[in-house]
């Protein structure tokens, strides 16, 4: 799905654009990692919006895609840097499409929810994942959307760090399909018919 992105495009001025920010860590040997989970939806994203990928200036891998012909515009940004480091690319893409915070979402893993759960919510603290924290810093408000996509916490003494760097189990692994799709659907859902309503579903007990 990568492909080469104009580096001159015109940013979008269109009021309904929406930025969605997939976090995670670059490169092949952290792709299944648990930590990288919020690159994994932002690609099942595009998948089915047709878009694809390419090297951006505002140090992202980019592509641009619609809900529906003639809806609201999704601008999909992955950071080039590592996760910790999120905040500047998320920033730079930001403001080169002149998009401002209330309209982004930033897509991540979550340890304090158990796996296969998803949250919403806007505003507030990082909980601790380094990435959010920095893409607050770098926009200088916490005033954005997020889609915490749990992966649980490590088992018995493990460490968190070692963990988060780990790809999922293999018992996890037939299961995530179902939770990018679920994740997915979530951002859809926040572009098309806001947080609330949004949350109201995401959050709804299942069946």
């Amino acid at each position: 799905m990568v492909g080469l992105f104009r580096r001159d495009a015109a940013p979008s001025s269109s009021a309904d654009t929406w930025l969605v920010a997939g976090l995670g860590n670059p490169g092949p040997e952290y792709a299944g990692n648990r930590h990288n989970v919020g690159a994994m939806v932002l690609e099942h994203l595009a998948g089915r919006l047709g878009a694809r990928f390419g090297r951006h200036r505002t140090t992202t891998m980019l592509a641009e895609g619609r809900l529906r012909p003639g809806g609201p515009k999704l601008v999909l940004a992955r950071p080039l840097s590592y996760m910790n480091t999120s905040g500047g690319p998320v920033s730079s893409a930001a403001a080169y499409f002149g998009i401002p915070a209330e309209r982004v979402i930033v897509i991540h893993d979550d340890l304090d929810l158990p796996f296969e759960t998803i949250k919403l919510k806007a505003d507030g603290g990082h909980g601790g994942q380094n990435g959010v924290r920095d893409v607050i810093k770098a926009l200088g408000t916490p005033d954005f959307v997020r889609v915490r996509v749990g992966i649980g916490r490590p088992p018995g003494r493990q460490d968190a760090a070692d963990y988060v760097l780990r790809d999922f189990g293999s018992t996890e692994k037939t299961r995530l399909p179902f939770v990018l799709d679920d994740a997915a659907d979530a951002v859809e859902l926040i572009v098309d018919q806001g947080l609330l309503a949004a949350q109201q579903k995401v959050h709804a007990p299942r069946a």
